[in-house]
């Protein structure tokens, strides 16, 4: 036995017991002969102390100790003199007194500091295994576990059955690039890594498990952000039969209330979450995800400034879906020019072609209002709230482009004001998602999932313009973060049918892609839909962590690489020919 107790959990009470511990230097001290060990564990620290009056023998050895030096040590704990009590320790109130030292593995001198988090990433990352060492990320690995069994104790409770669906599956236009797995058995085939379990999920509804769920990896090919790890990731997937969509959601809420109240100290602001439609969610925040823990609403004054002589305005209002929005930041009429600059670049990456604005002191103030009417300047006034110590942003363009640059200048100026509280949380759902959208070709594409129930079913799909059919689809926000997204799923295969052609799939097609799906559909297939939470993104929002690479054990860096292992990497030419592959270089 290698040890009798762990550190960071000895007490006063151990205090004449002989124990063994093993574990890392973390430091070591030298004062006038004796040596200190701070010896480190999973479990915390305790101070090993080497008497060379006591026992020679272990404190010659311990002079050869560095950190990152793994070592057994055994001997008898003892409490520790008055002035000597360390407050910042939870053992500080002992030390082991030890008696006999072994060292079972040296190391060489690490190339950072254990729990320096000022070390630059991608050195951490080509170290990850000594970065793990860091009792920070080793506690968010066991908040990360803690989480993942609640989730399935709770889905346990409540009748689930877990069932782990395959990862090689097949191609499906998910929003996302796929991961291609080339077949050596069947040349010139790829399976996919799948992006969500979606369709196995929906055939275990038509095989009758009416209650499924699977803490699921998925697989995205998208460029990585803060809160988007590249590549893999994993996500609550839950699906359930003969629910409506507030069955999912009185399913997951408490749920959520249970995770927030157990992983962090966030205050829920509402319960249960309030609903906003994703229409008005756009028009009132400028997002579909919008941080509720701060106010400043977006106002539409187009009808205000109809007649306005300043071009910028009319212009606006001259296109088709073209508007004028208001934003009014409370006790930002302090903001500098450098400051205000920053806020209109942050528009313009959203789409805005600049960031109009009047800051409010004993007079309005702003180069604008020399284009503004007396009464057109008090209509937006009044229609804001505005007054002494304000600012009111303007966002004229599409409603799209109007309201989406606005959002970012609202969550940029919550930040810059301190608005976005870290000790509360603003859960809220986001419902009635647009079916469809145009893309970035000018055609008429799925908004989201292809597989959500559209909204009026058949006859929306027969008689209304596609763009103004609303989908059984809902998002789950928290905080700025949208954290899952769900729907009620179309069962019908003559509505899947519709829903497909209208942005252009044949029926061969959708057969030759969905084939297995409107089969199965044909055999009785009950209502069902389902939601997905991210469990990465649940917990970085949850532990206020910066970026999501810190829920990983092994993650990628912001290029997708793996840094540790070396990967993505060339292979061996000899599997490529196995595989018919040849590598063509981009031109």
């Amino acid at each position: 036995m290698y040890r009798t107790h762990t550190c960071g959990q000895l007490t006063k009470q151990d205090g004449g017991s002989e124990i063994t511990l093993a574990g890392w230097v973390n430091s070591r001290r030298d004062h006038g002969g004796v040596i200190f060990i701070d010896l480190r564990d999973r479990y915390g620290i305790t101070q090993i102390t080497f008497n060379p009056e006591q026992n020679p023998d272990s404190w010659k050895l311990a002079e050869e100790l560095r950190g990152e030096f793994v070592i057994q040590v055994t001997g008898k704990v003892s409490a520790r003199p008055a002035d000597m009590i360390n407050s910042k320790m939870a053992t500080g109130e002992i030390e082991v007194m030890a008696a006999k030292l072994e060292i079972l593995s040296r190391a060489k001198t690490p190339p950072f500091e254990i729990g320096n988090t000022l070390v630059h990433e991608e050195l951490r990352l080509t170290y990850r295994y000594l970065d793990l060492r860091d009792p920070r990320l080793q506690k968010i690995m066991a908040d990360r576990d803690a989480m993942c069994t609640h989730v399935r104790d709770y889905f346990h409770r409540n009748d689930f059955v877990e069932v782990q669906t395959p990862i090689l599956a097949n191609s499906s236009p998910e929003g996302a690039r796929d991961y291609l797995v080339p077949s050596r058995v069947h040349p010139g085939k790829f399976y996919a890594l799948p992006q969500a379990p979606q369709q196995f999920k929906q055939l275990l509804m038509v095989a009758g498990l009416d209650r499924y769920f699977q803490i699921a990896p998925c697989f995205r090919d998208e460029d990585p952000r803060a809160d988007r790890s590249p590549g893999d990731f994993y996500q609550i997937d839950l699906e359930m039969s003969f629910v409506t969509q507030e069955d999912v959601w009185n399913m997951v809420e408490p749920l959520m209330i249970e995770l927030t109240k157990k992983f962090s100290k966030k205050e829920i602001i509402q319960d249960p979450f309030p609903r906003i439609t994703y229409r008005d969610a756009i028009k009132r925040y400028g997002s579909d995800k919008p941080d509720l823990r701060f106010g400043f609403e977006i106002v539409d004054v187009s009808e205000i400034v109809a007649k306005s002589e300043f071009k910028v305005f009319g212009d606006a209002l001259a296109m088709k879906d073209g508007i004028v929005n208001a934003l009014k930041i409370d006790g930002a009429g302090t903001f500098s020019r450098s400051e205000i600059d920053d806020l209109t670049e942050t528009a313009r990456i959203h789409g805005a072609k600049g960031l109009a604005y009047i800051i409010y002191e004993d007079e309005p103030r702003s180069p604008i209002l020399k284009f503004l009417k007396p009464e057109e300047i008090a209509g937006i006034t009044n229609a804001v709230g505005a007054k002494k110590g304000d600012i009111v942003f303007f966002g004229a363009d599409t409603l799209m482009t109007a309201s989406k640059s606005l959002g970012s200048v609202r969550s940029a100026c919550g930040e810059k004001l301190g608005l976005k509280d870290p000790n509360k949380a603003a859960w809220l759902w986001v419902i009635d998602f647009p079916m469809y959208g145009m893309n970035d070709e000018g055609k008429l594409d799925f908004e989201h999932n292809p597989f959500s129930m559209p909204g009026g079913g058949m006859e929306a799909l027969e008689t209304m313009d596609p763009l103004d059919i609303s989908a059984n689809q809902y998002d789950l926000v928290c905080n700025g973060y949208e954290i899952s997204s769900g729907a009620i799923r179309n069962h019908k295969p003559e509505i899947m049918y519709k829903a497909f052609e209208l942005v252009g799939y044949s029926k061969e097609v959708v057969d030759k892609k969905f084939g297995h799906m409107i089969k199965a559909f044909e055999y009785g297939a009950p209502p069902h839909g389902g939601i997905a939470p991210g469990l990465d993104r649940l917990l970085m929002v949850l532990l206020d962590l910066p970026n999501i690479r810190d829920i990983y054990a092994f993650p990628k860096n912001g290029n997708g690489q793996d840094l540790m292992l070396g990967s993505p990497s060339e292979v061996d030419a000899k599997q490529l020919k196995e595989l018919g592959i040849t590598i063509v270089k981009r031109g």
